[in-house]
């Protein structure tokens, strides 16, 4: 499959907006795969870090925002130490995350949680949760 790169894929707005964002420079990536390698929940990941930056470079911003790629992403910054270019993909996730959230899109909607599951859960990991989770 030959992918072609259009110029206003990426001069997108959106792309922009995620690099303003996370302050990363999404062309610096070259997806040498230590980000993946490292991180500790790729392997539930739709699309894995070097990719998601990846299509991110190529304009396909609909797909990685229909991942659960950055709703997975617990920032633990393995990425970023592991990266011989200094990218942070969890800062992209992070801004992915905020994005989704400011347009109303939610990875969890409180009335699903059970009230068993919010009475036993400890109250910083709900509060943390719901700052990353829901808008």
């Amino acid at each position: 499959m030959k992918i072609t790169l259009k110029k206003e894929d990426l001069e997108s707005p959106l792309i922009s907006q995620i690099e303003r964002i996370s302050a990363e420079d999404l062309q610096k990536c070259y997806q040498c795969g230590n980000c993946t390698g490292g991180c500790p929940v790729s392997f539930a990941m739709e699309i894995p870090p070097h990719q998601t930056m990846r299509m991110l470079q190529i304009g396909r911003t609909a797909d990685v925002l229909a991942a659960n790629s950055m709703w997975l992403c617990v920032g633990c910054m393995q990425c970023f130490s592991r990266c011989p270019k200094g990218c942070s993909v969890a800062n992209v996730f992070e801004a992915l995350r905020q994005l989704s959230l400011s347009k109303g899109v939610d990875a969890q909607r409180i009335e699903a949680m059970s009230v068993e599951f919010l009475k036993k859960a400890p109250q910083q990991a709900i509060v943390c949760g719901f700052r990353k989770f829901v808008g």
